[in-house]
């Protein structure tokens, strides 16, 4: 949200810490990513970062697989990995931005046929009571 806190005094923290950092961000269509987001990424990287992105599967937002695609070059681009593509948590007011599973397997599939395996984020919901994500789809490429 805010690329411009990964400044010096940022950086200069994240280096005191004893141990390995991953930052997982969130964008979801290759248009949030722009120079100032590249930027926040490579000060990131600079400084050992391990970076992942999730993505929410929103309807007429990026229910495309030349999208999801784009999203995901632009993303390792920036040396962050697809990590996980979410189907939307049934919150009130939201049900307009739902896509269903089938389309968002398809979608997976077309992508499958489109990226290298390490470029496609894994498929997954919430379910509630669950520790973890639920995985939908690896994301693997088609044999």
């Amino acid at each position: 949200m805010l690329p411009a806190r990964v400044d010096a005094g940022f950086i200069a923290w994240r280096g005191s810490l004893p141990w390995k950092t991953t930052v997982v961000l969130h964008c979801n269509h290759p248009n949030e990513i722009d120079v100032e987001v590249a930027a926040a990424c490579a000060r990131l990287r600079t400084a050992g970062v391990t970076l992942l992105n999730q993505s929410v599967l929103l309807a007429g937002v990026n229910d495309d697989a030349q999208v999801l695609a784009a999203l995901s070059r632009r993303l390792f681009d920036c040396n962050v990995l697809p990590y996980y593509l979410r189907l939307l948590d049934p919150v009130r007011g939201a049900a307009h931005f739902e896509v269903n599973e089938a389309l968002a397997r398809g979608l997976m599939t077309e992508l499958a046929h489109t990226l290298p395996g390490y470029l496609l984020p894994r498929l997954v919901r919430e379910i509630p009571d669950r520790p973890a994500k639920t995985v939908i789809s690896a994301g693997l490429a088609p044999t």
